[in-house]
């Protein structure tokens, strides 16, 4: 796998923490460029993939706003000359209540990072890849875009839409060289699952007993799953939701 990514071009948003972080640094790993971008400064992904021999730049950016969103694809673009890769990871889990009880402030924030978010870095990084003639992009949704789950409305809302974006994007450029495919992560231990344990005091091993696989998912076993849907060994798929969760839906 590693050939075909050398000297390529990658952008991971979310790329600080967690499932972002861990595929910041397997795309460098496999001889890519890569364009870490979160919202809080955080060098931490870039000075591995720098220490470890590999190139990359941080970029602060919000992914709710457009003309943030803008810019950092341009600086992407500017600093290493062209985009092959994007990993729209970029997500928070919001506040946990019914449906009825959740706050307008909450829902709009969960669907302008998560949804709107992925519609903006799309829309953004699809002509550069246009112009190249190909490109691939994996947005990142969750089981809670294949299932409902109680008590996080907004997030389930938002990554249901995520799966409708990219299925309908996938159409759109299938004969422009573009794939595009989205992946579905079960329960991974990052520090959002950690947060959302905390907050709805929810026991860890009780929670890792739910996984049919009997424990929770690591950040670089999605970072795999990304990784394949980016390279030419998933060369005919697209529109596809690829669920990674430890068998939870399958029950």
């Amino acid at each position: 796998m590693g050939r075909q990514f050398q000297d390529k071009v990658a952008i991971v948003t979310g790329g600080s923490f967690g499932i972002g972080k861990a595929t910041a640094i397997l795309f460098a790993q496999h001889g890519a460029k890569v364009a870490v971008v979160d919202w809080k400064e955080d060098d931490e992904a870039v000075n591995a993939i720098k220490s470890a021999g590999g190139e990359a730049i941080f970029i602060k950016c919000d992914v709710s706003k457009d003309d943030e969103v803008q810019a950092m694809v341009t600086q992407t673009v500017s600093t290493f000359g062209r985009l092959d890769f994007a990993f729209n990871n970029a997500g928070i889990e919001g506040e946990s209540a019914p449906t009825h009880e959740v706050t307008e402030e909450n829902w709009n924030r969960v669907i302008g990072i998560n949804l709107k978010g992925v519609w903006l870095c799309m829309k953004h990084e699809i002509p550069h890849m246009l112009r190249q003639g190909k490109g691939a992009i994996v947005n990142c949704s969750s089981i809670a875009g294949v299932i409902g789950f109680p008590g996080i409305p907004a997030y389930t809302a938002s990554k249901h839409g995520v799966l409708g974006l990219t299925k309908t994007a996938a159409l759109e450029y299938a004969t422009a060289g573009i794939r595009v495919n989205a992946v579905c992560p079960g329960v991974i231990q990052t520090p959002m699952i950690d947060r959302f344990m905390e907050k709805n005091k929810t026991n860890k091993a009780e929670m890792a007993s739910q996984e049919p696989i009997g424990r929770f998912g690591t950040p670089e076993e999605i970072a795999e799953a990304v990784m394949w849907l980016c390279s030419d060994g998933s060369s005919f798929v697209t529109g596809h939701p690829l669920v990674a969760d430890g068998g939870w839906v399958a029950r």
